[in-house]
């Protein structure tokens, strides 16, 4: 197992925090484009990344980063970039550099604030954050508990939903096309999804009160979260990093973007 996921989740949601706050204020192109290289040697080295995440990251990401940065530039303010080259024109409007970069800026910083959120999501376990919570923050356990139950009812609702959509399809019911029958197929869907939801309830509140949860302020656990020292030199070193890119990132490449 690599480091990233040996560490305390609130360790790595603290980290990348004050980076996280200052890529909101930030206006430059440097500052998030440091942020995003961070976060990437981060999870490749930290984490362990399957192809659907590798695809997301390094395919999916800088496409959707390239399709923002356009859309970002054509609502920038002209008047503000109007020195800078044209880069094409339809008919009277004109996109200049300065709109690509403002658009770039605006792209990156989203990205960077992604990634770096990236950095807790894909290495931590919904249960161990609940656990962190409770244990460090003193979060009661009823409110973490009870949401990480609900948590859990989505991807059973999506097995009971593809066990009703396979049981349709087996009595024929699924048949036909268009709007009317989809329409008909999903409001077919509603009532066994809902009686699901319901008996799948009715079982998790038995099993809570036959554990006597909520009689007590406080809970046994059985799976320790604790916050080690080398959670704490891990958030201190990336606030330290976090210090240095936000620093450096005083010296803006882009002077119009100061304006923006």
């Amino acid at each position: 197992m690599r480091f990233l996921h040996r560490l305390n989740p609130l360790a790595k949601i603290a980290a990348p925090l004050p980076a996280i706050v200052a890529l909101i204020v930030s206006r430059d192109i440097a500052v998030p484009l440091a942020f995003i290289l961070i976060a990437l040697v981060l999870l490749l080295v930290g984490a362990h990344l399957t192809g659907r995440a590798l695809l997301g990251l390094f395919v999916v990401l800088p496409v959707a980063a390239a399709v923002l940065a356009v859309s970002f530039g054509l609502w920038a303010d002209a008047s503000r970039v109007d020195t800078t080259p044209v880069l094409f024109r339809l008919g009277d409007y004109r996109f200049h550099l300065g709109s690509l970069a403002v658009g770039t800026a605006t792209s990156l910083r989203l990205v960077a604030i992604l990634v770096l959120s990236l950095v807790a999501g894909l290495t931590s376990s919904g249960p161990d954050l609940v656990r962190a919570l409770v244990q460090q923050l003193r979060v009661p356990y009823r409110v973490g508990y009870t949401a990480l139950a609900a948590y859990r009812f989505v991807p059973r609702f999506g097995h009971e939903l593809e066990v009703i959509r396979q049981a349709h399809r087996v009595r024929g019911m699924a048949a036909g096309r268009g709007p009317v029958a989809a329409v008909r197929r999903w409001i077919g869907y509603v009532v066994p999804l809902l009686a699901g939801g319901i008996r799948h309830a009715e079982r998790v509140a038995l099993a809570m009160d036959s554990r006597a949860f909520g009689a007590h302020r406080t809970r046994t656990e059985r799976h320790l979260v604790p916050f080690r020292v080398r959670d704490g030199v891990f958030v201190i070193v990336f606030w330290l990093v976090t210090a240095i890119v936000v620093t450096a990132g005083i010296l803006r490449p882009f002077p119009f973007l100061e304006a923006s």
